[in-house]
């Protein structure tokens, strides 16, 4: 795979998107754990802590690419991705209240990087699956998008809040991988034969047109009763 071809461009595009809808909470978890320092030690709890949690990404991101090659792990990831997806619009989790601010340096440090594990198996999910077994792209992508989330926090949030479409592009490309994610799997592949070829756009398709139907029913509950 060429580092610079429009294909590779592509799919590190994907990778920063889904990285970036994926860790809203992520940001904002990180800014509590460092809340109790002042100046300077703030800084470099968010920076080392950061750090820490790029590193960690990409590391567990290449373990869940060899898992991936086990059989048929690859469907049950496709369809954990699915999920992931559906949840994103149809639940709000407040994992940032359960976060306890670090009373020192270190402290905050290790709290930043527990709190994006455990909240990063997702991430990671997507990422695996998007990058098809490209480490670089794994590197770059993560290395650009988990900083960019994290002291551009507010303004992707922002962003995010005043347009919604961002996410759903995030949950929409989440939707289409989940679906060729299924269809990479050598059993399913063996399972559907001659009739892979079709299955190819129309299971990504299917699963992006679910996801789309629940955005609109969210969107239309949400106008109907705005107090939900």
């Amino acid at each position: 795979m060429e580092l610079f071809s429009a294909g590779t461009m592509a799919v590190l595009a994907s990778i920063i998107v889904i990285n970036i809808v994926l860790s809203g909470d992520n940001a904002v978890v990180i800014a509590l754990a460092s809340r109790n320092l002042k100046g300077n030690l703030r800084k470099l709890a968010v920076l080392w802590g950061t750090a820490g949690a790029v590193i960690l990404r990409i590391l567990l991101t290449v373990v869940i690419i060899r898992l991936l090659e086990i059989p048929f792990l690859q469907v049950l990831g496709g369809f954990m991705l699915l999920w992931i997806a559906y949840k994103l619009l149809s639940e709000e989790d407040e994992p940032k209240r359960q976060i306890q601010g670090g009373k020192t340096l270190w402290s905050a440090i290790g709290t930043i990087i527990a709190a994006d594990f455990v909240m990063s198996l997702d991430n990671v999910l997507a990422i695996a699956a998007t990058a098809n077994g490209s480490i670089p792209l794994i590197v770059i992508g993560i290395s650009i998008s988990v900083p960019i989330m994290i002291f551009g926090s507010q303004l992707v949030l922002t962003l995010m809040e005043r347009f919604p479409i961002i996410v759903l592009v995030g949950v929409g490309i989440l939707a289409w991988t989940a679906g060729e994610m299924i269809l990479k799997d050598e059993t399913m592949q063996h399972w559907l034969g001659n009739a892979l070829p079709a299955f190819q756009w129309i299971l990504p398709l299917a699963f992006l047109l679910f996801i789309l139907i629940v955005w609109f029913l969210k969107r239309r509950t949400v106008m109907i009763h705005p107090s939900k």
